[in-house]
């Protein structure tokens, strides 16, 4: 009888790992299918300068879909930096408030299906595998389809069939041509502006501004994280001409810190014409406070409905790898997406916020058009040592250039390849003196060091 018992536990195990297998077999084919087409993020510079972006292709494949898109309320995320923790942010207090909340983002950390997220967990590989089958027959029938363009459309129409009843949409890449933009939405949100992206989205404020102020629509509202004089006059233009209302954190929403360690921060906001409400969010850093104000703006003006109560409760449990993620206390190990100038602002602020005086060992690899002397002279005051490496990414930066402007910035630099041997000496180095490891520069970098970091702990 035992024996039998056994028998079929074994068997079953076995079916399941036989399954297991076909589905992952099956997951790696959807994406050899998605990454046929062009997809951008890996194209150089110069590529992506001539590129034909234009959201024809989008509506095309959307209306042949049956534009599940409109069949769902949804927040429409713009920005340089902290458009994805404002999207998160605006995704679990939706969450919260009883809503099945859609989350699309990227790029991914450390699996595709990272992007496409449901009550703060990714698809499954088999629900992934089902979408795109799914959809290449519509596909199929127009041309010049891109990665993004279809991977965006997959989270319209995975949402419309898992029964998502709210979505947040995070932008790709500027805004007014980017994948996302065939909606409209509850609200419109711009985040902190600065310079990236410039070959393709202008080397001025204004033109990166004009870019992102392109997801505006007639008559839905618009909530902007403050910003430079010359980023701000173009967005309050923009929305005066589409007859939108202008709400912008630090005149229409104020903000008061209150207090902060490393489990998370405490502040106070203020919406014009309503009380003062007190949240806590475990993201770091002064800059995830106007990210917050910034959200619960875009959530009380976005028309859905969802209270005070119900918005604290969401952020108070966000979650969003990777920014300012100290996955270690002592000696300290900071994850970070900071990958230009002005996030390296808000990165050493941070920084010596929460460790202050403690030197860093700075693992960093940068894409090729990335402003890195610029990174460089706003980290230079807390790096001990630039551990140079490179992602497993065609547009990554070899070392040797890197290592170039490390000696030009005057910094002391080692160039250790590949990431896993890149963390595993500023670990080493940490042990003897203590000093913070930090990985920034580049998503990709952070990702593998993520992956590796994770790995290194469940082995151990």
């Amino acid at each position: 009888m035992l024996v039998t018992y056994l028998n079929l536990l074994i068997s079953d195990y076995v079916l399941q790992s036989l399954a297991m297998t076909d589905i992952e077999k099956q997951y790696n084919a959807a994406l050899d299918y998605l990454y046929s087409f062009v997809d951008y993020s890996l194209k150089h510079s110069s590529e992506l300068a001539k590129a034909d972006f234009n959201l024809d292709r989008m509506f095309a494949l959307m209306e042949s879909l049956g534009n599940p898109q409109q069949k769902y309320p949804i927040i429409h995320v713009a920005g340089t930096k902290g458009k994805g923790s404002t999207s998160a942010l605006c995704a679990w207090g939706l969450q919260a408030g009883g809503y099945r909340t859609g989350l699309y983002t990227s790029p991914h950390l450390e699996d595709f299906v990272e992007r496409i997220r449901i009550n703060g967990e990714p698809i499954s590989h088999a629900q992934l595998v089902e979408l795109v089958e799914e959809i290449k027959p519509h596909v199929a029938k127009i041309e010049k389809l891109t990665t993004f363009e279809i991977a965006t459309a997959l989270a319209f129409l995975g949402f419309a069939k898992h029964g998502v009843n709210a979505a947040v949409f995070e932008v790709g890449l500027g805004g007014r041509l980017d994948a996302t933009n065939v909606i409209t939405p509850k609200v419109s949100v711009i985040t902190s502006l600065s310079y990236d992206h410039m070959a393709v989205l202008g080397n001025t404020l204004t033109l990166i501004a004009g870019e992102k102020a392109g997801i505006m629509k007639e008559g839905v509202p618009v909530v902007s994280s403050s910003q430079k004089d010359e980023a701000l006059q173009v967005l309050e233009r923009a929305a005066s001409e589409r007859h939108c209302s202008f709400t912008l954190v630090g005149k229409h929403i104020k903000y008061d810190y209150i207090s902060s360690s490393l489990d998370g921060q405490s502040f106070e906001l203020t919406l014009k014409g309503s009380n003062v409400q007190t949240f806590h969010i475990p993201l770091l850093g002064m800059h995830q406070i106007e990210n917050a104000a910034t959200a619960y703006a875009a959530l009380k003006v976005s028309g859905i409905e969802i209270s005070d109560a119900d918005i604290q409760k969401g952020f108070s449990k966000v979650k969003w790898p990777a920014r300012f993620q100290v996955v270690r206390r002592e000696p300290p190990v900071i994850f970070d997406s900071a990958h230009n100038q002005d996030s390296f602002e808000r990165l050493r602020d941070t920084l010596e916020q929460y460790f202050p005086g403690r030197p860093v060992y700075l693992i960093f690899g940068a894409s090729e058009d990335k402003n890195i002397p610029g990174m460089f002279t706003e980290m230079k005051p807390k790096i001990k040592k630039l551990i140079i490496t490179r992602a497993d990414h065609p547009r990554a930066l070899e070392t040797r250039h890197i290592q170039k402007l490390a000696d030009q910035a005057g910094l002391e630099s080692e160039a250790v390849s590949p990431v896993k041997a890149a963390l595993a000496h500023a670990l080493d180095l940490s042990s003897k003196d203590g000093s913070i490891v930090l990985s920034a520069g580049s998503m990709f970098v952070t990702a593998e060091v993520m992956k590796e970091w994770k790995s290194r702990n469940e082995s151990a």
